[in-house]
């Protein structure tokens, strides 16, 4: 099993190339370490020794020093000098080639407090990317190990499928899972919070009872996080370092696709820890899904 990381010779390619070590670390998994350059670009590779280098090759020669310094022993990776007409094709094009379980990208530069913002190479990642999409927010550092997984559940198409990528990864890893319900008061009628929060921990219940029966190793709590926006229920939820977000694509993804949908954005900018975000599987029925390793 591959992870592809998208690499660029600056802090969001570092950003990138920790958070895929720190999903990487002790679960075996390889690095491919995925710089690209423009599909007609007159250089791909560097030459053999001998050769005079030209400066776009020593451009990848020093891409690959930096990107492959970043990555600790411990770790396996490769660097791939992929030609592509845009870096978020290039990036799955080679997950596609590799059978990958993930794509690994840095945030916006402009994002503030290691929160998120999205940029034009994750936007286009999350409107066709066939395999789950990992986001580092600005300035992350932790190469791992991982702490815990928390995943976001909800009623609403995609959310299943994060679910049932978080109780895998969870336990393969061993690692505790938290299951949060997201309740937004400023959504509600005053009377109707009362209600609406109550009727958020019952479905948590419910998930809570179906996650522990699937789970292997670790163990598994639910949260109910409420305030009067989406961005106040997280703030008021604790976050580790090691932590990992995991979250489906919305509603009006297609099959196999991911989307990231309102409420996911709203969540997505509030974080301050990274984010898996799980395409919907297309519905040949509950036995023939295929559950993404992440």
């Amino acid at each position: 099993m591959r992870y592809v990381v998208g690499y660029q010779p600056d802090e969001r390619g570092a950003d990138a190339v920790a958070l895929g070590v720190a999903i990487a670390r002790a679960q075996g998994v390889g690095l491919d370490i995925v710089y690209v350059v423009p599909e007609n670009a007159p250089f791909v590779s560097v030459q053999p020794r001998g050769r005079r280098i030209r400066a776009g090759e020593q451009e990848i020669t020093n891409a690959r020093r930096q990107a492959l310094k970043l990555v600790p022993s411990d770790v396996e990776a490769d660097f791939r000098v992929v030609d592509a007409d845009s870096f978020s094709e290039g990036l799955i094009k080679t997950a596609q080639e590799d059978e990958a379980a993930l794509i690994v990208i840095g945030a916006a530069s402009s994002g503030v407090f290691k929160r998120f913002t999205i940029g034009s190479v994750a936007n286009a990642l999350l409107h066709a990317s066939p395999v789950p999409v990992a986001l580092a927010p600005r300035g992350y550092q932790n190469q791992g190990p991982l702490t815990r997984l928390t995943a976001f559940i909800g009623d609403r198409p995609g959310a299943q499928a994060a679910r049932d990528v978080a109780v895998s990864a969870a336990s393969r890893r061993g690692l505790p899972l938290r299951l949060v319900s997201l309740v937004a008061l400023d959504t509600h009628e005053h009377s109707d919070s009362g209600e609406a929060i109550h009727q958020a921990h019952l479905h948590a219940n419910s998930v809570l009872a179906e996650a522990a029966s699937k789970l292997l190793e670790g163990t598994a709590t639910v949260t109910v996080a409420h305030g009067r926006s989406i961005e106040q229920a997280i703030d008021s939820l604790d976050w580790e370092d090691g932590e990992l977000v995991i979250i489906g694509s919305g509603r009006l993804a297609q099959h196999n696709r991911l989307f990231l949908g309102s409420t996911a954005l709203k969540v997505l900018r509030a974080l301050p820890v990274p984010m898996v975000v799980v395409p919907r599987p297309h519905d040949h029925g509950a036995g023939e899904r295929r559950v993404p390793h992440v």
